[in-house]
Formats: C-alpha cells, sequence, structure tokens
C-alpha cells in the first residue's frame, strides 16, 4: 500500500519487522519512488502531527 508524507513524498510499505534491540516495538520499513529504505516505530508512522495548525496524519494512505 502507499502512503503520502504530510511534506509530499510518496512511499510504499515493505513489510513490518520487530527491533531487535526490544522485540515490543514494530518498525515499519518503507520505501520511496527512488529506491530509498526507511524504518520508523509503527507507532510514529501512524501518528497524527500537528502542521499549519491542523492535525493530520504522518503517513496518509493513498486510495488506487
Amino acid at each position: 500500500m502507499k502512503y503520502r508524507h504530510y511534506k509530499g513524498g510518496i512511499y510504499e510499505i515493505v513489510c513490518e519487522a520487530k527491533l531487535e534491540s526490544d522485540p515490543s516495538v514494530i518498525m515499519m520499513i518503507y520505501r520511496s519512488h527512488d529506491g530509498s529504505t526507511w524504518a520508523r516505530p509503527k507507532e510514529v508512522f501512524f501518528e497524527m502531527v500537528q502542521v499549519d495548525g491542523k492535525t493530520v496524519p504522518r503517513f496518509a494512505a493513498i486510495k488506487s
């Protein structure tokens, strides 16, 4: 599934992974259109952020 970052980038989730040092932390592994691969804790990936006084999702699902 593809997601749009609140700053505009488009990313695709590759998989979920457990953090080795703390298996209770689930990491989202995701890739940008240029092929760069990133990791972010799941709770941070799906959290809401404040942008110009509005609350928006950090990553919003893009409906195909």
